[in-house]
């Protein structure tokens, strides 16, 4: 009787946190803009599951559970630092820089649906549109290629909504071909030299408050001067989960 109810909670917490994985597994495939904080809960969810397997292993081979214990532990906290480091360079980098002015402001793209901008780029939209108000010298090259799901390039989606609010039409630049941030970047520069401005000396970039560490630092490997200009995400939740998503991004990054 004594075995059996020891057995019995651990039978109902292996059903729990299987029930938990196929949850968080179905929702990490169809949540839109919440995808790394559903594979967040899915591998936090693996690992108590793999922690309970070494707790039962315990009861066979004590020992051999204790070494696996610590090992994975040492593991979790290894990358847990690693991971806190990212967010500090990314957090650190999540705002509009002090005199953000210069001669041309590269806005990197984002998704469109169809022909309308997603969330995440109207929000560089409208920061982009704050900027050149307040620039009026400033030349906007709007940055981006059509990808799936898209009627247009992200590009041309920036133009017509820049147009629309007001902004003048030569005073935008497009760039269409670019398929990635360091193409967005590349190419956008090599029109500003094309259009005899110098992006080693300053070129603001507007993207999501989250990117602006990677844009910046692609952008220095680059030859730029980058100026950061914010774009801010209004969602808590989403931003939370873009801010993850990010410290993955920049590992990324540095590792290759």
């Amino acid at each position: 009787m004594k075995n059996k109810k020891k057995r019995m909670p651990t039978a109902r917490f292996w059903l729990l946190e299987a029930a938990l994985l196929i949850v968080f597994a179905v929702l990490s495939r169809v949540m839109v803009g919440y995808k790394t904080i559903a594979l967040s809960l899915f591998a936090i969810t693996a690992l108590v599951a793999i922690y309970r397997l070494i707790y039962v292993y315990a009861i066979k081979n004590k020992k051999r559970a204790k070494i696996l214990k610590t090992v994975l532990t040492s593991l979790v906290c290894v990358g847990l630092s690693i991971f806190v480091a990212l967010e500090i360079m990314v957090i650190s980098s999540a705002h509009t820089d002090k005199n953000p002015d210069a001669p041309f402001v590269v806005v990197l793209g984002a998704g469109v649906n169809g022909t309308v901008p997603s969330l995440a780029l109207e929000y560089r939209l409208e920061a982009a549109k704050k900027y050149l108000d307040e620039y009026p010298n400033a030349i906007a090259i709007v940055s981006g290629g059509q990808g799936e799901g898209e009627d247009i390039s992200e590009a041309e989606c920036m133009r017509r909504w820049l147009v629309q609010k007001g902004i003048a039409e030569d005073r935008i630049l497009t760039e269409t071909e670019s398929t990635s941030t360091q193409e967005n970047l590349e190419y956008s520069l090599e029109i500003i030299r094309k259009n005899g401005g110098d992006p080693a000396g300053r070129v603001a970039i507007v993207s999501g408050e989250y990117h602006l560490y990677r844009a910046k630092y692609m952008a220095r490997e680059l030859g730029a001067e980058p100026i950061g200009v914010a774009a801010h995400t209004r969602y808590p939740i989403l931003m939370t989960n873009y801010f993850i998503r990010e410290a993955f991004g920049v590992a990324y990054l540095l590792i290759m």
